[in-house]
């Protein structure tokens, strides 16, 4: 995990572009750059994974007259095969990075060059040639991308934090933003950044800044709905294809790696998958699995979690042959936690769940800077009680969030009087099933599994997305 940053259209002191590298300082503890030229300033806050000694940030290539910059976070999967096709069409890289790679597929391909990376990905790149900022991110949206654009100025950062470090980026929340918090949060509308003139880049979506055409942005990737015609067989090939294909491209690191372990279907999968390659190397693989103080004591079954996790743990971790490290939480570690949570967050989230996410992810620090976990499987695969429970699937509405009514009883008069509550939270509802695409011979409930896709898809699986800020 890296932090990004930069300012466009405006001269950017020393000081300020030194207060946003502190305030992402945790995103990338390692390695810390900042690049000036004229009104243009890109910063960078490093967590070395790979070529730690050459990936340096920002990075610039130069030939002739043109040069081009850029500042990247993110993990490029598919590298050897565009190292290869990259040298094969006469490019030179004298690094291992991913960060040059990103460079050099944008010099060779310009915008498109994101059709290109198979990978998680936020970055920007400033091309003297055309005097002008170029910046993408992912198709799912791993890595964020925050900005702001007014008055002949684009700023960017990878935390909101980071933006308000920018002259004239004050922290107010507009009424939409009082909506966001206390009708959708933890969730946000795809685009919104909450806070008066922040967006967040969409997943998906590219674009261009400079100061004589402004800021101009399109979406290169969406998700589509296409008819299943496989056979189970064919299916189960394929996604255990896909699956271990994603594990072993993510072992690829020059860094201490491990994996999480709940003793469920999604990281036992991906656990199994990675000791199994591990062994290949002759190695043997570290999970890292969560429990909480007294926790069988006064656990309760729910739909979401039916029963604990440490039997299971325990089972998977024999089965797979790895070498286990368990972290105990206390409740008060929690409690005394959550502030921290939100402050990295940037906003108020998901509050045990993110302490706790916090917490173990600071414990897991001590023994691998990289880690593999099986976070939104639950999205993709339909693990949640919406999908399966046909009575909670025929809810109209966020099935997650079915409380509108009381969450609108804390709001004052002034707020309910500048919007209603129950159609605003409708409103962006019917926006999202809206954008399902017909099938020929769709029943109902096919279109109703796919409308839970899709809402999971642009919303809760970003608000799980979200949680995974860095715990240093």
């Amino acid at each position: 995990m890296c932090g990004i940053a930069g300012m466009v259209g405006a001269a950017c002191s020393y000081e300020t572009a030194l207060r946003m590298l502190a305030a992402m300082q945790r995103r990338g503890p390692d390695q810390r750059g900042i690049w000036q030229d004229g009104d243009t300033t890109l910063i960078h806050s490093r967590l070395a994974v790979i070529d730690i000694e050459h990936g340096l940030q920002p990075m610039t290539w130069t030939q002739g007259e043109r040069s081009c910059t850029i500042v990247y976070n993110g993990e490029i999967y598919n590298t050897p095969e565009l190292r290869s096709a990259l040298e094969g069409r006469g490019h030179i890289l004298r690094t291992q990075s991913d960060t040059e790679i990103v460079l050099h597929a944008y010099l060779e391909w310009g915008e498109d060059c994101v059709l290109h990376l198979n990978g998680i990905f936020a970055f920007a790149v400033w091309d003297s040639a055309c005097q002008a900022l170029f910046f993408a991110r992912d198709r799912i949206g791993v890595k964020p991308f925050f900005f702001t654009e007014r008055g002949g100025r684009f700023c960017f950062a990878s935390e909101i934090k980071t933006l308000l470090c920018c002259p004239g980026v004050e922290p107010c929340i507009h009424a939409d933003g009082v909506f966001e918090l206390m009708l959708l949060g933890p969730g946000r509308t795809p685009g919104c950044g909450v806070f008066r003139d922040v967006q967040e880049l969409r997943p998906g979506y590219c674009g261009w800044f400079d100061t004589r055409r402004g800021f101009s942005q399109r979406q290169y990737w969406r998700l589509r709905d296409c008819p299943h015609t496989d056979t189970l067989e064919q299916t189960v090939e394929t996604v255990r294809g896909l699956v271990s294909d994603a594990v072993r491209r993510q072992l690829v690191s020059d860094v201490p790696l491990c994996t999480f372990l709940s003793g469920g279907l999604d990281s036992s999968i991906l656990s199994a998958l990675a000791a199994r390659e591990y062994r290949k190397r002759g190695k043997t693989l570290h999970t890292v699995s969560v429990t909480y103080r007294d926790n069988r004591k006064y656990f309760q079954a729910t739909k979401f979690q039916p029963n604990t996790d440490d039997d299971f743990i325990a089972r998977m971790n024999e089965a797979i042959g790895a070498e286990n490290h368990l972290i105990t939480i206390d409740t008060p570690q929690l409690v005394d936690a959550l502030f921290e949570a939100v402050e990295a967050r940037d906003l108020p989230g998901m509050a045990d769940v993110d302490s706790s996410l916090l917490l173990f992810c600071r414990e897991i620090k001590k023994l691998g800077t990289v880690a593999l976990s099986g976070e939104c499987a639950d999205e993709i695969f339909g693990g949640y009680p919406w999908y399966r429970d046909p009575e909670v699937r025929r809810r109209a509405g966020f099935p997650w969030a079915q409380s509108t009514a009381y969450r609108a009883s804390f709001l004052r008069e002034e707020w309910k009087q500048y919007r209603d509550p129950m159609q605003y939270v409708d409103q962006k509802y019917q926006e999202t099933i809206a954008q399902v695409q017909p099938i020929e011979n769709d029943t109902p409930d096919d279109r109703r599994i796919r409308e839970m896709t899709q809402l999971n898809f642009l919303w809760f699986m970003q608000t799980l997305l979200d949680a995974n800020v860095p715990a240093v």
